[in-house]
């Protein structure tokens, strides 16, 4: 990955005063009207997904926020991509539990139509597609019905064009939260805390990442510098 050439003001130290007393992985029990996935579920999932392939062949998917930086499965090569007609968006909410609380909720990424969207492409290990298929939805889907359930997508990385697994808001799902200012995003960034760790990091390690690739997602940089403001403005006043 190319280093970054540009200075983030969302830094290690922000992140440092927006953390939960303690770091827990183990999955919370889902939210009122959702249940959690079963393995078979998510072979069903699988099935159904590959089914709509012509020619299954080699098996990608395409990262636009924490699967950049924790994919979660076996990977054998990434590419750069370039995804049409899709935008990374803080539209999934609210979230109460892994990276916020009933008092202070979180936001995270989703795509949401409209636009173009930059990433990272990651490929399975041929001939361990299915176990490690089951690992990225067992990241991405614990409970359902899901809502940002996952889709083909084609990609674009140079010349090539790449039909790519990801996950895409649910519009109708209940969850999709849209029309709020990017000054409120900030605010809720800023301070959203939850048992995996706060929004503020989030943000953080997924700009760095995407900055890392070679990736400026401008919507994102103008977020990390106002949730930065507001960490500052909260945390260092009068120091």
């Amino acid at each position: 990955m190319r280093r970054t050439t540009r200075q983030m003001r969302l830094t290690e130290r922000h992140v440092g005063y927006v953390q939960p007393p303690t770091i827990s992985e183990t999955l919370p029990p889902p939210p009122e009207g959702m249940v959690e996935a079963t393995p078979e579920d998510h072979l069903a999932t699988i099935d159904r997904l590959l089914g709509a392939l012509d020619e299954p062949g080699e098996i990608w998917f395409f990262a636009y926020g924490s699967l950049i930086w924790k994919p979660c499965c076996d990977i054998v090569e990434m590419r750069t991509g370039l995804v049409r007609g899709w935008h990374r968006k803080f539209c999934l909410g609210w979230n109460n539990r892994f990276r916020g609380s009933d008092e202070k909720p979180g936001l995270m990424l989703a795509l949401d139509r409209g636009g173009a969207c930059k990433g990272i492409l990651y490929r399975l290990p041929p001939g361990q597609e299915q176990e490690n298929l089951v690992k990225l939805l067992e990241r991405e889907m614990a409970w359902l019905p899901s809502a940002f359930p996952p889709r083909w997508v084609n990609a674009t990385s140079g010349d090539h064009t790449i039909k790519a697994l990801t996950f895409c808001i649910d519009r109708n799902s209940g969850r999709y939260v849209s029309g709020l200012p990017v000054e409120r995003v900030a605010d809720v960034l800023a301070t959203a805390v939850g048992s995996r760790g706060s929004m503020a990091e989030y943000l953080f390690a997924t700009v760095q990442h995407l900055e890392g690739s070679g990736i400026h997602d401008p919507h994102l940089w103008r977020l990390q510098d106002l949730v930065a403001q507001r960490i500052e403005a909260e945390y260092e006043t009068g120091l």
